[in-house]
């Protein structure tokens, strides 16, 4: 099978000590304990999403990219079923997928390309907003960092809440930007930070706007960007806009 530059599992065998709390965690049975260390079974069934990532107690686990087999949907049925387990529910879509082509995957992670309809500059009487999103996935777990949106692109990276909390998060902030959310109090940090690290290194970044709740604990968004950042070894503009809980915004 051809080989792609993709991101994978990593697995540092000093730091694993074979609890294998990752294994069920990884549908598609990419890791299986062997001689009391986790190890990554083949390239081919690992899907590069990281769902193994926040169950590793000790840090073991942590994305590198490397030339790798593509991930293969059919061979992870038939190694999941020579292994005794059920198929994966959903088989997700790897980091190295193409634009336009052929997706057998979970829906929640087809990377699109969206063309937002025609804008509404501001909020008009009996006239209805239109959506302002340019691309598919938002999950900054299920983003793809190789994604061709990212090239070029000014990021958003946006709290959960905040689209609920300001009204015209749209128009104000979601407009001309590459969009990603995340929760920092429960979601994984550490996997926010290598995930956003990839999309860092991998992309010539813009600038980075982070819109976050005026909570204490949202302000760990900020955080997951300025620690991206110096993990990529780049110097990227990163813009920080705090949203009150009455939906109103931090002047600039």
């Amino acid at each position: 099978m051809a080989k792609v530059k993709r991101q994978v599992i990593h697995i540092d065998e000093e730091l694993c000590d074979g609890c294998g709390q990752c294994v069920p965690s990884c549908e598609e049975g990419a890791i299986q304990v062997i001689d009391g260390k986790a190890r990554l079974v083949s390239d081919k069934y690992c899907d590069g999403l990281g769902a193994c990532l926040g169950e590793c107690p000790t840090g073991a686990l942590s994305f590198e990219e490397r030339e790798a087999e593509e991930f293969d949907v059919e061979s992870v049925a038939s190694h999941l079923a020579d292994i005794g387990r059920d198929p994966a529910p959903q088989a997700h879509a790897p980091f190295s997928i193409n634009m336009g082509s052929s997706h057998t995957g979970c829906p929640s992670a087809k990377t699109q390309q969206l063309q937002p309809k025609a804008s509404n500059t501001q909020f008009t009487a009996g006239v209805k907003p239109v959506s302002e999103l340019r691309q598919w996935p938002v999950k900054l777990y299920l983003v793809n960092p190789s994604a061709p949106y990212f090239a070029n692109a000014d990021v958003l990276l946006a709290a959960d809440c905040s689209g609920f909390a300001y009204g015209s998060v749209h128009q104000d902030f979601v407009k001309d930007k590459v969009v990603i959310i995340g929760c920092p109090k429960f979601d994984d940090y550490q996997h926010h930070v290598n995930k956003l690290s990839a999309i860092i290194s991998q992309n010539n970044i813009k600038s980075i706007t982070v819109l976050r709740m005026t909570v204490p604990c949202c302000s760990g968004l900020s955080s997951i960007a300025r620690q991206a950042m110096v993990n990529a070894g780049k110097d990227i503009a990163i813009t920080e806009r705090i949203v009150s809980l009455q939906g109103e915004v931090d002047p600039v």
